[in-house]
């Protein structure tokens, strides 16, 4: 082969390579096209009473496929759903089917039977499926029994009959339902909740208190948000604020009177112990200096 063969056989690699490279990258760049899931993703969330329930799944269609006992075999765990398990959260403690369970997430298993079923609710929600589902981690075990429906082409996760205290979580898919009792303490809970904030009522006035006083406001209208503050709890926070206005108004003896009250309620606790005993000792002992 000549000298000007072998050139033009390397221009002709050269060419070929870069074409390559070319369709190499066009290909890198192409976005697949979006596409329907054969099995969607799914949510739904119901507030009972003050308990918030979210069910995260994937939605399976029946497909003229034959569902229960094939599709879904009977008496083998099931991910309840296609893709990873079902999830259901709950932001405060229930009681699921009899069984009280903690506020958190947690994957939804079924063991479907021909007459009854069993749920599980599994600590793990992470799971991935069934390859990751351990007995041990489960919380909650109940079994019902599933009733007829109209056809239902897709799997759905749906909420009823919901009062304040109690809902239902219904499964519905093909021609069946399975429904699974849900119970929140709703009225110890929003009891537990007005406790809350009665015990922290204090809490505005002696804010608004200690602003003035720090920003040389007004201490009469300060004084008088404190005496509001301790009326409702006397902590040892509020009766130092009102010290502290009180000898800012020269009035050192009364100041005292708070202090050492202060001093009182303060004892054992790490705030007080940890940065204000000190300080209250030192002004409660110049305060009582002769003028």
């Amino acid at each position: 082969m000549g000298e000007s063969s072998r050139r033009w056989s390397a221009i002709q690699v050269a060419a070929v390579a870069a074409v390559a490279a070319f369709a190499h990258a066009a290909l890198a760049q192409q976005t697949p096209p979006e596409l329907p899931q054969a099995s969607p993703n799914a949510s739904v969330m119901q507030q009972v009473g003050l308990t918030k329930f979210t069910v995260t799944y994937s939605s399976p269609g029946v497909k003229g496929r034959t569902v229960w006992g094939e599709l879904v075999p009977y008496d083998q765990l099931w991910r309840t759903g296609a893709n990873l398990a079902t999830q259901i959260e709950a932001s405060r403690d229930f009681t699921f089917g009899g069984t009280k369970v903690p506020a958190g997430t947690y994957a939804l298993y079924t063991i479907p039977g021909k007459s009854s079923w069993t749920v599980i609710l599994n600590k793990n929600p992470n799971a991935g499926g069934t390859r990751g589902y351990d007995e041990k981690n489960d919380v909650a075990r109940i079994s019902v029994t599933p009733t007829q429906i109209p056809a239902r082409e897709r799997l759905a996760f749906l909420f009823s009959n919901t009062t304040e205290d109690s809902s239902r979580l219904d499964l519905e898919w093909d021609t069946l339902r399975v429904s699974m009792p849900i119970k929140v303490d709703t009225a110890q809970q929003a009891t537990a909740n007005i406790d809350k904030a009665l015990a922290d009522a204090w809490r505005p006035h002696f804010a608004s208190a200690r602003y003035l006083l720090d920003s040389g406001g007004d201490l009469k209208t300060a004084l008088g948000y404190i005496d509001t503050s301790i009326a409702i709890k006397s902590t040892w926070w509020n009766n130092w604020v009102k010290a502290q206005i009180l000898a800012k108004q020269g009035n050192q003896a009364e100041a005292v009177v708070a202090a050492e009250q202060a001093q009182k309620l303060g004892q054992g606790d790490e705030i007080y112990e940890g940065f204000f005993k000190d300080q209250i000792a030192k002004s409660i002992a110049d305060w009582k200096k002769p003028s």
